[in-house]
């Protein structure tokens, strides 16, 4: 075996150094379109223009952070295994103004010290205590409506479905997550039984909007998550009749939106109480559209199965009065749910345009808030009230979002960023401070309106 002398292999390392091509961010961000997408993960650039159109987080994601920089949320949606399959995707391509700012040095060193831990792959045993609840739940419900002809049973039964609804919808989000189940086929299959067949609500419909949600936390025109004319709005940027990026159309703020938004902080808790029907028609709207579906069969199947067992449920009840009001009933025990879901985010900072991967820890400490509760209530609110540990990790079982919260804590202090924590009361006040801020606003403009217009 010839071994070369130091300076031959000084020559040569500096050759394949010089042979690495080089593009600027700048010349990155051409890159951004669905027939010519690129992104760049720790200065290595990749062509994922193929890929998007499979890739398992759904198109949306990439579109919206392609051209970009994403080390940080490709290391927050991915494990360690899918590191090896990206490099099939590398084009040669090295960024040459790569730059990290200090905390995305910190963010990435607490990822790696939470991987090294075991932390992803501990999941504890909250699924099948949860499992074991809802189980209980149900039958409990089935039961009441079956066995008794007590209007109140009837009722009591109704409150059972709701708050096992609410239970089911986080095992469906860890699922959703890949938290629950130690496979992805698993975590696919639960989410469909859990989603689908439980609670009507497609994991398909979820995942494409969840995973947007989470890319571009609070971006008013790119998250789909504060898209609510025309009966909500969290900011006054919507009267300008903005274009979803998500839904790819524009939000007309008009008349009937200026009205309803006029009055939001008042309908905003009977909103939540009916914003299950919303829930469902946004199920069926996808899974009719011609849009490309992951499990589009077994998305239907699921469908179908819980439009089969509830309406005969329902159907069960002596008469209509009782079926309307079991419904209602449901549905308002899991407005709570509703309820939580827009606390975590409607009083956050808010920005217009596409997220950026530059600053992915800044958006989501900026857009998110945390619901402060004692350790025992950690179960009714699924993990979620560490809203923002789950958006930083999202992989992160939620067994371990208590135990790192002291750490997010400490990096949000360190670089001066937000860390808010409110009570559940405090964090509906201030939801409502939002939503009457932004309903003064409109109410302004629909006044204007009408003594201009008569």
């Amino acid at each position: 075996m010839t071994i070369s002398p130091p300076s031959t292999l000084l020559q040569e390392m500096s050759s394949m150094v010089s042979d690495k091509k080089y593009i600027t961010i700048e010349e990155l961000e051409k890159h951004n379109k669905p027939d010519d997408l690129w992104i760049s993960v720790q200065g290595k650039v990749y062509n994922v223009t193929q890929w998007s159109k499979v890739h398992p987080g759904g198109e949306v994601a990439l579109l919206n952070m392609g051209g970009q920089d994403v080390t940080d949320a490709f290391i927050a949606f991915h494990p360690s295994t899918i590191w090896r399959r990206l490099e099939t995707f590398f084009n040669g391509y090295y960024i040459k103004d790569y730059r990290v700012s200090d905390v995305s040095k910190d963010y990435r060193k607490l990822a790696s010290e939470l991987v090294k831990a075991g932390m992803f792959e501990n999941k504890g045993h909250i699924v099948i205590y949860n499992l074991c609840f809802v189980s209980l739940m149900l039958y409990g419900c089935v039961y009441g409506v079956l066995k008794s002809d007590s209007f109140g049973v009837h009722m009591l039964s109704a409150a059972l479905l709701g708050f096992s609804w609410i239970q089911v919808a986080y095992l469906g989000h860890d699922s959703g997550h890949y938290q629950a189940m130690a496979t992805r086929g698993w975590n696919k299959m639960a989410g469909i039984l859990i989603g689908n067949c439980i609670t009507g609500i497609s994991i398909a419909w979820w995942k494409w909007t969840h995973n947007a949600h989470h890319i571009a936390c609070n971006s008013l025109d790119y998250d789909p998550d504060l898209q609510h004319l025309p009966m909500l709005a969290v900011s006054d940027t919507f009267f300008w009749s903005i274009t979803s990026k998500f839904y790819e159309r524009k939000l007309t703020f008009d008349r009937v939106a200026k009205f309803f938004i006029s009055y939001q902080h008042l309908t905003y808790y009977p909103v939540m109480c009916v914003a299950r029907f919303n829930l469902y028609l946004q199920t069926l709207l996808l899974l009719c559209s011609k849009r490309k579906i992951p499990d589009r069969g077994l998305n239907i199947l699921g469908t179908l199965i819980f439009w089969t067992w509830f309406p005969l449920l329902v159907s069960c009840l002596p008469n209509w009065t009782e079926r309307v009001m079991f419904v209602l009933v449901s549905f308002c025990v899991c407005a709570i749910q509703h309820v939580q879901f827009t606390l975590n985010h409607f009083a956050g900072d808010t920005y217009l345009g596409p997220p950026k991967g530059t600053n992915w820890f800044e958006k989501q400490s900026g857009g998110t808030i945390n619901i402060s509760c004692y350790p025992w209530m950690d179960w009714f609110y699924g993990g979620l009230q560490f809203q923002l540990e789950h958006h930083l990790f999202p992989r992160l079982p939620r067994a371990q979002l208590r135990s790192i919260s002291p750490l997010v804590k400490e990096l949000c202090k360190k670089h001066n960023m937000p860390y808010r924590s409110l009570s559940f009361y405090e964090a509906n006040v201030t939801t409502l401070k939002t939503l009457k801020s932004a309903a003064l606003q409109a109410r302004g403009l629909l006044w204007e309106a009408v003594n201009t217009h008569g």
